[in-house]
């Protein structure tokens, strides 16, 4: 025995497209009546960091040799030099916010 309508799987993600699209868009309107003169403010270290390097260096290259090392099982993860970096890392986001 089948309890309640049927419906089909393109039907349900038809209407839960919809449903998703009129919650987004209510939100948005909200939001927008809401406060309509807000505005956000970066810290310092986010400014200085976005200033910083506006583009990444990418080495095409040695994205190759490292996946090719990764598909031939010679990668191997330097946990202690991971650990260095980050608490380097760490000391050094410290240092720039107290000063």
């Amino acid at each position: 025995m089948k309890i309640g309508p049927s419906s089909s799987p393109a039907a349900d993600a038809a209407a839960l497209s919809r449903a998703n699209a009129e919650a987004g868009s209510a939100a948005a309107k909200a939001r927008s009546q809401t406060d309509p003169g807000s505005s956000v403010q970066l810290s310092s270290a986010a400014a200085g960091l976005l200033s910083a390097g506006a583009t990444p260096e990418f080495d095409a290259a040695k994205v190759e040799r490292v996946r090719q090392a990764i598909a031939e099982g010679r990668y191997t993860v330097d946990a202690e030099a991971i650990a260095d970096k980050l608490i380097a890392n760490a000391q050094e986001v410290l240092g720039a916010a107290r000063r």
